[in-house]
Formats: C-alpha cells, structure tokens, sequence
C-alpha cells in the first residue's frame, strides 16, 4: 500500500475501520504525538499490531501538542507521512481533538495500544490515561500495554536536536544535574497548600480585532474594519487566576467602578476560578479600568489604545473599608501578593500597613503609558519579594547605564528583601537571593503571540515560589517556564496552568 493511501481523514477512518471490522478483522489503535520516530515506537508499532489484523494510528494535532513552546518539531502531516511509511501501519489519521477519548468510542478498536511508560497511571500527568481505558472498555475492547524498549522522543530532541537556543540549551545541560522532572514538579505542588492574598487594580482587557483598509482620503489616518471583539480579565484578575492554579486558596481583594457594577461585577466573578474568593470595592469616584485595545488579528498588531481609568488616589472611607477587611485576610495569609499598576489603589496608608502586617510580602510596582516616573518601588519601604522588569528597576534609580546587578543589590538592601527578580526581555530574567547572590536565567523560546499579561504571570507564580522559600536558581526557572506559556496566550484568555506547565517542564528536562 502507497504511503499517500494509509494517510486518512477521520471520517474515512471511521468508515474504513468499520467495514474491516464487519468482515472479521481485528483492530488495534495506537494513539500519540510521534514527533521523532524512534527504534522505541517502531518496536510499539510491531508489538502493537501482533494484537490483531489491522493496526490504525492517530496523532495529535500540532494545536494540542502540550509540550511547550518550539513542539512539536515536525508539523502533523510530516508525522503522519512518516508513521504511515512503516511497515506494520495500515492507517494514520490526524485527530481533531487534544485526547483519544472521543476517537476510540467512535473507531471501537478491539485493543488500543499503549506503551509500557503509561502502565502506572499515576505516572501520567494529565490523567488521560485512565479516561482512554474507560472508553475502549465502553465500546469492547481492552487497553494492552505493549514492552518494547522505552525511548523519549523529548530527550532525542533535546539531546541532539537543539530545540531550544543555544543559551537555553547550555543552561539546561547544567540544569538538569540539580534538579530532576519529579523534583521541579513536586515543589510546584507543594505550594497548593498555601494561603494567598492578592490584592491590587482590576483592569478590563478589551481586544478589538479589525483589519486595516488604507488611508483615509480626506483624513490622515488609516481607516480600519471592525472585525469582532474579546474581553479578558485582566489586571489583578488575571493574576489570581494564574495563581489558582497552583495554590488551592487564593483570596482578591480588587475595586470597580459603581457606575459600571451592574455590567462588570458579573463578568468579573465568572471570569475568576472556582478557587479564588474576591471581595470588590466600589469606587463612586472612578470606572472600572478598561484597557481598549483594537488588534489586526492576524499579526496579533497592537494599532491603538484607549483606557478608561482615574487615577486619584482611593478615597479615605473606601480606604477605611478595605483596610478592615484586609486586617482579617492579610492575618491569614501566607504571602500576600500586591499588584500596583499607578492607578490609585495603592495609598500611603494601605502600603504601610501591608508592608507592616503581611507574614510574606510580594510587590510588583508596574511602569505603564498612564504613570511613566510617578509609580515606582520607593513608595513601598520593604518587600520580602520584588518583582519588576529591567526598565521598571532602571526608572527606580534613575539610572540608564549602571550594571543592572548593581541596582539590584541597592533595592534588596533598601528594601530588606529576601528575593528580588527583574524580568529583561530577551535576555530572560535575573534572580538575587540575599546571601547567595545572582542567578540568571535564559528565555526558554522565541515564539511570541501575545506579551500582554506575561509579566503577571511570571509574578502570580513565583511570588508563592519565593514565600516557600525555593531556590533562587528554581524560582527563575520555573519563572521562565511560566513566561514561554504566557506568552503563547492571546491577552488574558486563559491561565497558565499546572498540566500544561508540568508537560512542558518534563519536555525541558528529559
């Protein structure tokens, strides 16, 4: 059989499978990314199709691969043609959905076909395993564990592909002879345990997708058209939703506007994880902060910005209300989290009282286009965690040119804190631990979509990292992680989250 006649749609698949089916044949169904071929999965397929008559094989679409930035390597079509030049396949499809689950109940293979590193389903981390087994039990069949010789594609790739820069993959190298996938991965769980306060400004992200359509004759300005829109949730929002991930009670304390409560509060409390209790003040004074930014979509281009803010500092009575509250959370917490955008939320009052009472506090003092020079870390007086980027930290000190560790030691002294990160672009991020000093961190990928809420990210995890008292080398690591995820994400549309990340951390250092 051509190669070009075993590669199938899903529908002729279906169709194909069931007719052999009528006529007596057995079917075996094998499931997986195949993003390097290997003796490893040529040995599975062998072993595989000795279960049967007919052996099918179904890949995951690029779109779903979890592994990361820069995965798979090759594109689904390439790993089809070259899963269907073996011998023992008959067919191969592309899935159109992240799991197998829905394919084999519509397949019904007689036994799917696994390989012996999924006979532990403890071992796998996204638990599908377990769902495919109670879908081909659904239909009939049975899961077979297939013993061939165990290989990773992940750790071929890694170890002779170069997938990732060349800095990242000399930091890697040196990396991974401290800490161990299971290690990195069972310090991320340790912090579900963790009380966390997030508190700071609510920030609708509105994009506003259109296309260009030219010059304006009679005005000069690019007339555009309005294609369709997107609301996240940003701003603090987002944080906690990025911090609900790994840590199971996460407590917001955020403002909106009265004026817009009816709108906005419900769209905020359904936008934010089961896992995160808000309390929302109501300003009189102030909108809710809307961020409108309109985006020609296929290049994720940033055209034009409109925000919606105010900012005057947070009247004295609102200041009042929320300190009382703030004194029964902030007593409970295991770190608390300030996100300090300049838009006012932030008084005199509430930082000293934050910096004062908090067991764990963490600040990230943020420069925008609304408070250029005027929000910086010297308005707070100690922080056992900072987190700002390069130019943040460079407006602080006034200072364009002294060596950026330079700078960092002059806050962590100032400031008494324990861990303070800067977050540089393209160069990754640095870490300085008191007494133990600095450690920088390369960018573990170069595909960007969207920057919008990474730096928020990069906080909303690390800040629990650094209150458990991580390594400053790990904190940085799992820091980047974090980014090189973020970053693939369009605005705030999703959270980064455990799984996604724990794969991608498995795909980093095997």
């Amino acid at each position: 059989m051509k190669i070009a006649s075993k590669v199938v749609s899903l529908e002729d698949l279906v169709n194909i499978v069931g007719k052999l089916r009528k006529s007596g044949k057995r079917i075996v169904h094998c499931h997986g990314v195949f993003d390097l071929l290997h003796p490893g999965h040529l040995l599975h397929f062998q072993a595989a199709k000795q279960q049967g008559d007919i052996l099918v094989v179904t890949l995951t679409p690029d779109h779903y691969v979890g592994k990361g930035p820069g995965r798979p390597v090759f594109n689904h079509r390439l790993r089809a043609e070259s899963v269907a030049a073996l011998t023992h396949v008959d067919y191969v499809a592309v899935n159109d959905q992240p799991t197998a689950v829905t394919l084999i109940q519509r397949l019904k293979p007689d036994i799917y076909a696994k390989g012996s590193d999924y006979k532990n389903a403890e071992d796998d981390l996204t638990g599908k395993i377990t769902e495919e087994e109670m879908a081909v039990n659904s239909v009939g069949g049975r899961l077979h564990f297939t013993n061939e010789l165990s290989f990773s594609s992940t750790e071929l790739l890694n170890r002779h592909y170069m997938v990732y820069p060349d800095q990242a993959q000399s930091f890697l190298e040196s990396f991974r002879k401290n800490y161990s996938v299971d290690s990195v991965i069972q310090k991320l769980k340790s912090l579900q345990s963790l009380k966390v306060l997030i508190i700071g400004e609510a920030i609708i992200d509105e994009y506003h997708y259109c296309e260009p359509m030219g010059k304006s004759p009679k005005e000069s300005i690019v007339a555009s058209r309005y294609l369709h829109e997107e609301i996240f949730p940003g701003g603090v929002l987002a944080c906690a939703n990025h911090a609900a991930g790994f840590c199971n009670q996460v407590n917001l304390v955020t403002q909106l506007g009265t004026a817009e409560q009816s709108h906005f509060e419900p769209f905020v409390r359904n936008a934010l994880k089961p896992q995160v209790q808000p309390t929302l003040f109501f300003r009189k004074d102030a909108p809710t902060i809307v961020k409108r930014r309109f985006v020609w979509q296929p290049f994720m281009t940033k055209l034009f910005e409109i925000a919606f803010l105010s900012d005057q500092p947070t009247p004295k009575t609102l200041e009042k209300n929320m300190l009382k509250t703030l004194s029964k959370l902030v007593a409970k917490a295991d770190v608390v989290i300030a996100v300090d955008y300049g838009h006012g939320f932030f008084t005199p009052t509430l930082i000293d009282f934050l910096t004062k009472k908090s067991k764990f506090f963490a600040v990230n003092v943020q420069t925008n286009s609304a408070n250029t020079g005027f929000n910086t870390l010297s308005k707070y007086p100690h922080a056992d965690y900072v987190c700002i980027d390069e130019r943040e930290m460079r407006i602080e000190h006034k200072d364009k040119f002294t060596d950026l560790h330079a700078l960092i030691e002059k806050t962590a002294s100032r400031m008494k804190a324990r861990y303070v990160t800067v977050t540089h672009g393209h160069h990754g991020s640095v870490v300085y631990a008191k007494g133990k000093g600095f450690f920088q961190t390369p960018i573990f990928s170069k595909e960007i979509v969207d920057r919008v809420g990474a730096g928020d990210a990069f906080l909303a995890v690390t800040a629990p990292c650094a209150a458990k008292g991580f390594p400053p080398e790990l904190i940085g690591f799992i820091g980047n992680t974090v980014g090189a995820l973020a970053v693939k994400i369009v605005g705030n549309r999703n959270a980064v989250e455990p799984i996604p990340l724990f794969k991608f951390i498995t795909a980093l250092l095997k």
